[in-house]
């Protein structure tokens, strides 16, 4: 793995659990079709939401954003706020083996 997706949501106050449900059942199923695709974490607190994706490469992350994630927006959207700010970093270090 060599690069990683952060991606930060505002949840709406209230749809917490609906969020984490769409989550497994609607957005993990496209990212693990995605070429390239390693792990995803979501960290939770209240109604903050952290999605760390991990990428064997850039060009990977890169369709993925430009291809796929318009669509995991559309299906968020009922449950969060405004627009996710997303965040890009080579990976240093992980203790995650493919």
């Amino acid at each position: 793995m060599k690069f990683a997706r952060n991606v930060h949501f505002q949840i709406k106050s209230g749809r917490e659990q609906e969020f984490n449900k769409l989550l497994e059942t609607e957005v993990l199923p496209m990212l693990r079709k995605q070429t390239g695709f390693k792990e995803e974490v979501t960290l939770l607190d209240g109604n903050r939401a952290l999605g760390i994706s991990l990428w064997e490469s850039r060009a990977n992350a890169e369709t993925y954003q430009s291809s796929t994630f318009p669509r995991v927006l559309e299906k968020l959207t009922p449950v969060i706020e405004g627009t996710p700010r997303v965040e890009t970093y080579q990976i240093g270090t992980t203790t995650l083996h493919a």
